[in-house]
């Protein structure tokens, strides 16, 4: 403190004489102060840095004048001195840089600093801290692995989706070797028929039947065929219904079991693709495609078995040209895959623009920003267009590729077999019959390819899905010993917690306090405090990083949380309604809540105006709310929680949005309904609400308590954390804080006024220096930042 004083008024003194003048004149400017101010703001070491940003290799310039400066006694000049050393081996601010991170694994990230910072903008200690982002619970964006390939695992996984349509899928399967074998017979039915025709002859028949009996029986066979196929078809597209259905039921529940963690790092865009697109394409990958890919095994098998037992001459010609398409079918297969994870990533990218934007219209309109929006979800449309051109460039230089080299194949084989018949190897009916084989055999191995290409896309949607269920969340909902009642204290014991998203940034560091039972308690504290998070941590959204919560004694880690949860009511600052009637959204908490306990949590809540719509408690609230007011949003929200009778009411800026005649009946409503049995808890700035509390906690900077006591204890304190707060609200931070030199004396005045200090202090038992010194260096970090 003396220190800080002799600083400021060497500041004062060195603006006017000496080389030092731009040092300590440049710093006044930065931050926008009068000397007689700096006393206050050189309490903290990191300030004194940021003051000496724009010259600090010039600091032992600083140091050099105060050491031949006549007017400092020894005590003093050290006591300058220790606060202006670290000076000298700073850099400038404005360069400065955060320390490199270490070399971090999975989806940890670092958000890149930028260097050329907003003029009139400083880089806080923090930012280097804020830097450092975990992202581990972040879902890749193709769903796989790094270094991992996928494999034959992959597949067979994805093809146990379906195995509880085992049986359905059997008779399908049976329906297609009908369906198939037919086929493949009426080749060779033909051959017979060009032989016979061929002989110019009367002919004796088609085995042991009339040439019009066997097209009888041909047209019968093939009308079989039909139905079979027809049976499979139907069976398959029901089957395939039921897998997407059973699949985003799953992952819908899968997902809503995650922590606080997994929503903070994923996007809901993504997280609904996964849900919709990517749950089809498994879908259709292991029904349609993969009944597409049995028939065309079936048939590629029957049609080579078929032209062997015709001709093994041809058949060895034919087997020399298959190879190249075969390898041309296995890279297309695989660049489809690939790009098939990059759609299904933009698309969910997509999804989350298009969520995002629309369900925040208005303000896009208030802000006249459509065009800019609507470019923005084109710009993402032209990515996807992009991915889909190239699929459809690549696809086609395959097919027809493919398509070139199938016909090269015919025509090499009517080449070589019109030379087996005219040598007599082979009858003009056996070759139709083989070059039909060939075309059917053909066609199936393109339907290979494709078949190929299509599941490479289902392993690529279904790995996004497969991540997403595999995901086991920190917190389990469900987890735990049973939570009869969190009636009880409620203590925070040495709590320590960062988001962990953000570990660098500490919220809390040794929290601890104690809500007693009943009771009707306020929190308070500048913004970013931490006051929501003390409501978030009550909830087991997230768990300490040390420490601990006890409700009772027991510690809420070892609580069931969905059980926890269920015991306390929660108004948050900004209501979240759902789509349906008021009454739906009332009784949200209890399901099986009756109409008569709906009425009276309204009631409760002062919601009167509900008589006022046609509809009453059928009235429907729209999406999100919006055919409702802020005030009637904020005690439906009320309402809800009330309905719960819960043990412990979180009420988090509860009735910022009501005017002052609903409030006053909303806090009298609660006062009377929780005296004495339930717990209430109010994240307020509202004097009011702060007013009526039993207790008030005030929330340092240093994530420690800074002050407990009764509104009347507080607020008698004229130097105390709670009024410099409720003073700086009530003046809506217009007041510059009280100047530290407000006589306005003279440099050498403040001088004989510290040497007169510090004689006294000389007087001072050592052990009393020695608790005043630990004192000044308890005072808040922020409270610079505070004052400026």
């Amino acid at each position: 403190m003396r220190s800080a004083k002799l600083l400021a008024a060497f500041g004062s003194r060195a603006a006017e004489t000496g080389p030092v003048r731009s040092i300590v004149a440049g710093s006044y400017r930065t931050l926008q102060i009068t000397p007689s101010q700096a006393s206050t703001n050189f309490r903290n070491a990191h300030q004194l840095r940021s003051l000496a940003s724009k010259s600090a290799p010039d600091a032992s310039l600083l140091r050099a004048s105060i050491n031949n400066s006549p007017n400092y006694k020894a005590t003093a000049r050290s006591s300058v001195l220790s606060q202006i050393r670290c000076l000298s081996v700073s850099q400038k601010l404005n360069n400065a840089q955060p320390p490199a991170p270490q070399a971090q694994k999975d989806n940890r990230d670092v958000t890149p600093v930028n260097e050329n910072k907003d003029e009139g903008f400083e880089l806080s200690e923090k930012a280097a801290q804020a830097a450092q982002i975990n992202l581990t619970a972040k879902l890749g964006r193709d769903g796989k692995e790094k270094g991992k390939k996928p494999g034959f695992n992959e597949i067979w996984r994805l093809l146990k989706i379906a195995r509880p349509e085992a049986k359905s899928l059997g008779l399908a399967f049976f329906f297609l070797l009908i369906s198939s074998s037919i086929t493949m017979s009426i080749p060779f039915s033909i051959g017979k028929i060009m032989d016979l025709a061929t002989k110019g002859e009367e002919a004796e028949g088609v085995f042991g039947m009339s040439m019009p009996m066997f097209y009888g029986a041909l047209a019968g066979i093939i009308c079989l065929g039909a139905a079979a196929n027809y049976g499979r078809i139907i069976i398959l597209r029901i089957v395939g219904e039921r897998v997407v259905a059973r699949q985003r039921s799953k992952l819908f529940r899968r997902t809503f079991v995650q922590d606080a963690e997994f929503f903070d790092a994923n996007r809901v865009g993504d997280l609904i693709s996964r849900l919709s697109s990517d749950t089809l394409i498994v879908g259709k990958s292991i029904t349609q495609n993969l009944s597409d890919g049995l028939r065309s095994i079936v048939s590629c098998t029957a049609g080579f078995g078929a032209m062997a037992y015709v001709s093994l001459k041809l058949s060895s010609v034919l087997a020399l040209l298959l190879p190249p398409i075969g390898v041309a079918a296995f890279f297309y297969g695989r660049t489809i895959r690939n790009l098939s994870r990059k759609i299904q990533k933009n698309l969910g990218t997509l999804t989350k623009i298009a969520e995002e934007r629309l369900g925040n219209v208005k303000t896009s309109q208030a802000f006249a920003a459509e065009v800019s929006e609507v470019g923005r979800y084109n710009n993402q449309v032209k990515k996807i267009f992009e991915l889909g051109r190239k699929e459809s460039l690549i696809s086609a230089s395959f097919f027809s590729s493919t398509g070139l080299m199938g016909n090269m194949t015919i025509l090499i084989l009517l080449y070589v077999g019109g030379g087996l018949v005219q040598s007599g190897g082979i009858t003009l009916g056996e070759l139709t019959s083989f070059l039909m084989y060939t075309v059917y055999a053909g066609s199936s191995l393109f339907g290979l390819s494709n078949f190929y290409s299509e599941i490479m896309k289902g392993v690529g949607a279904a790995s996004r899905l497969f991540e997403l269920q595999d995901r086991e969340p920190k917190i389990s909902p469900t987890k735990g010993d049973a939570v009869k009642s969190a009636r009880g204290p409620i203590r925070f014991e040495n709590v320590t917690f960062s988001y962990p998203t953000r570990p660098a940034v500490s919220i809390f560091k040794d929290l601890d306090f104690e809500i007693p039972q009943g009771s009707n308690v306020a929190i308070v504290g500048p913004s970013g405090g931490g006051k929501s998070t003390i409501a978030s941590l009550l909830l087991r959204f997230y768990n300490p990083v040390s420490g601990r919560i006890l409700i009772n004694g027991k510690d809420i880690t070892q609580m069931n949380a969905k059980a926890l949860r269920r015991k306390i009511g929660v108004v948050s600052q900004e209501p979240v309604l759902f789509s349906g009637t008021i009454a739906e959204n009332i009784a949200y908490g209890v399901p099986g809540a009756t109409k008569a306990e709906i009425v009276a949590a309204a009631r409760q809540a002062n919601c009167q105006f509900i008589s006022d719509f046609p509809s009453g408690l059928e009235t429907n609230v729209g999406p999100r709310g919006a055919q409702l007011s802020g005030g009637q949003k904020q005690r439906i929200a009320i309402a809800r929680a009330l309905i719960k009778n819960p043990d412990i009411l979180i009420l988090d800026e509860a009735t910022s949005a009501l005017d002052a005649e609903s409030e006053t009946l909303v806090n009298s409503a609660l006062a009377a309904l929780l005296r004495g049995n339930n717990t209430t808890i109010s994240i307020a700035h509202r004097l009011s609400t702060i007013k009526r509390s039993d207790t008030i906690i005030v929330l340092g900077n240093d994530g420690r308590v800074a002050e407990i006591g009764s509104y009347q204890d507080l607020s008698t304190r004229p130097d105390g954390a709670f009024t410099r707060l409720m003073e700086w609200q009530m003046t809506g931070g217009d007041v510059a804080p009280p100047p530290t030199n407000p006589r306005n004396i003279s440099f050498e005045e403040q001088m004989e006024e510290l040497e007169r200090e510090q004689s006294e202090e000389s007087e001072i038992e050592p052990d009393e220096a020695e608790e005043a010194e630990h004192e000044d260096e308890k005072l808040p970090q922020r409270r610079v930042g505070r004052d400026l």
